[in-house]
């Protein structure tokens, strides 16, 4: 039986930065987007702390969604050369205990691709 207590649980995920130092970097097209050595990886996103991020390229979005065990998401539109990418990124402001880690990190998809540099 699933019950809430074994959601918010999720044993088999591991917050975690890598003791390698790998760089990351969100891109649209050939514009960098954020960029960072120190992100942290959850359910196979990369993190990207607030100071690696390019702000000017994000706009606040009405949008959030709920977690059940990192609490609500706060989505950003990302805006490359009048191209706007609805939603592609987002962040846990006030993040879950379970989730500190990535509190104010801002996560890409829908368009930002995410690779290692």
């Amino acid at each position: 039986m699933l019950n809430s207590f074994n959601i918010l649980k999720k044993p088999h995920i591991i917050l975690k930065k890598s003791d390698i130092q790998v760089s990351h970097r969100a891109m649209v097209g050939e514009t960098t987007v954020a960029e960072s050595s120190d992100t942290v990886s959850v359910e196979g996103n990369q993190y990207f702390p607030p100071d690696a991020v390019e702000w000017d390229l994000l706009e606040a979005s009405d949008r959030t969604s709920v977690c059940p065990w990192k609490g609500v998401a706060n989505y950003y539109d990302v805006i490359v050369d009048g191209q706007r990418l609805p939603a592609a990124a987002w962040s846990y402001k006030t993040p879950s205990d379970a989730a500190q880690q990535i509190g104010g990190h801002v996560a890409f998809w829908k368009g930002v691709k995410v690779v290692k540099s």
